[in-house]
């Protein structure tokens, strides 16, 4: 017997070959019973969806990369891409549902070759402002979408992730918790996350009528440098009782820092960092840190990246707020 083609299957569904592709594409609307029905019939004749054909007639891969210029001092180590990971683990599943594969590009340089990989769109982990990543897939004529706003680059569709009221809720639980003096430390690179957090703390100690006491650490330099830089800044301020690190590497360094110096946490330093991770959970003691809720941010990110794909305006999504997972590390669990 022949192959079934689309036109038979459409046929025996009594619909058109155009509502049989878009049910198996997942790009355009299909009632759901149809949508089940069609699949149905699909099965029991033995038809598959030819993707070669379909990428001749659409233009199209069926693919889409999760991307990252978070380099491997950061990304890498205990947390085993940690951050990164969690979000391609749900972007993943996400992509298969609207019938996409996920292709995944990890901290990489700016040459990096991405012309030998064919795809639709990509979604940017965290750039930060003149990010040579976004540069490279715009030039490529590949549509993009970020996790974190892109600084200075208003024409993206991102995923909002909440910096600024995240380190609002961090530092409001430190000094809660009763820290009177609250340093930060960040990246040099300008990530909007970082932007934001700084913006917070300004803003904080400003209400507070307190001093900023603020150190920014090389991304390349990772937990070795965080090290160093924590050393100096508590040895700088040694009536500093808490720190606010963000990023789960630095605060790694943070905590090596600390016990270096004989500074008990959390009896005399109070730490906290954002990403929920294995480095904040595998902590002596465990830090407290931030449910970025990044299953839900990884979904949106997806659904919103096939509208860029589509054509159609991309507008943020609203996306869940963070949740403080209080921990030993702040003197609070």
């Amino acid at each position: 017997m022949s192959k079934p083609t689309i036109s038979d299957l459409a046929r025996l569904a009594g619909v058109s070959k155009t509502t049989v592709s878009h049910a198996f594409s997942g790009r355009r609307h299909v009632d759901p019973e149809t949508c089940r029905k069609i699949k149905e019939l699909a099965r029991e004749v033995g038809y598959r969806p030819n993707r070669s054909a379909q990428s001749l007639r659409t233009g199209r891969t069926g693919m889409i990369a999760l991307a990252s210029s978070m380099p491997f001092s950061i990304a890498a180590g205990p947390s085993r891409l940690g951050f990164f990971m969690e979000i391609a683990a749900t972007a993943a599943v996400a992509s298969l549902t609207r019938n996409q594969a996920l292709c995944l590009i990890p901290p990489m340089e700016a040459d990096g070759a991405l012309d030998a990989i064919a795809m639709d769109g990509a979604i940017l982990v965290e750039p930060y402002a003149n990010d040579p990543m976004v540069d490279r897939f715009f030039n490529s004529g590949i549509p993009v979408v970020s996790i974190g706003r892109v600084p200075g680059r208003d024409d993206i569709p991102f995923v909002d992730l909440h910096s600024y009221a995240t380190a609002l809720m961090v530092l409001n639980h430190l000094r809660d918790a009763g820290a009177s003096k609250v340093g930060l430390m960040t990246g040099t690179q300008r990530r909007n996350s970082y932007l934001e957090t700084e913006a917070a703390y300004s803003a904080s100690c400003e209400n507070l009528g307190i001093p900023q006491i603020l150190v920014r650490v090389d991304e390349a330099g990772g937990e070795d440098e965080a090290e160093q830089c924590c050393t100096a800044l508590l040895r700088d301020h040694p009536d500093l009782d808490a720190l606010y690190v963000p990023v789960d590497a630095f605060a790694s360094g943070a905590t090596k820092a600390a016990k270096s110096l004989h500074r008990n946490v959390p009896e005399t330093l109070r730490l906290a960092t954002r990403y929920d991770g294995s480095r904040a959970k595998l902590a002596d003691p465990p830090l407290t840190a931030v449910d970025l809720h990044l299953d839900a941010l990884a979904k949106l990110a997806v659904d919103l990246l096939i509208q860029t794909i589509d054509g159609q305006k991309g507008e943020s999504p609203n996306s869940p707020m963070p949740r403080l997972v209080p921990r030993q590390s702040s003197g609070t669990s």
